[in-house]
């Protein structure tokens, strides 16, 4: 079973997660604040670091974080869509293009939780004005992740969690 643990992080207040399963971790988008982060994870025996998207407010701290304790980095560059395991993590990497065209969606099936960064927030979804944003990628993300059972727990990037069976109901975008 995971355990959960998250800060918030820079002045957008990321989300950045540490998921435990037997003494091993992974930490999920190490933002802006290398400090916090840092005394956030002391003393753990991490094995990897996940990123959702590239966003500075997901990523600030990533490289430091590699470089100084040799964590590696996962992200869409060096993990395949699908089933991927770290150490004793098992996850689906779903990809969710429309925030961003690298954003992706990891998916835990055991435990019955995704991350989805600024894809998928408590009844809305991420922004898709920006340059590297496409509303029609965003739209067909969504209808991937409807086929996912609805009791599934959702840990944004930024605010609070929920469950798909809650934004089936209460999102907007769900609704089309």
């Amino acid at each position: 079973m995971l355990k959960i643990n998250y800060i918030k992080v820079g002045f957008l207040k990321c989300n950045c997660y540490l998921i435990e399963k037997d003494n091993n971790y992974l930490l999920v988008d190490p933002g802006d604040d290398l400090e916090a982060i840092t005394e956030f994870i002391k003393d753990k025996n991490i094995v990897g670091i996940l990123v959702t998207h590239s966003h500075f407010d997901h990523v600030a701290s990533c490289y430091d974080l590699a470089s100084k304790y040799g964590y590696k980095v996962y992200d869409l560059s060096n993990l395949r869509e699908g089933e991927n395991k770290i150490a004793n993590f098992n996850f689906e990497l779903i990809k969710t293009f429309g925030h961003t065209m690298d954003s992706v969606t990891y998916y835990f099936k055991e435990d019955k939780i995704m991350f989805t960064g600024d894809f998928l927030f408590y009844e809305a979804i991420g922004r898709c004005d920006l340059p590297e944003s496409n509303f029609n990628e965003m739209l067909n993300s969504i209808e991937k992740i409807k086929k996912y059972p609805k009791d599934i727990t959702i840990y944004p990037g930024h605010g609070i969690k929920t469950t798909l069976e809650h934004e089936f109901s209460n999102n907007p975008y769900f609704n089309n």
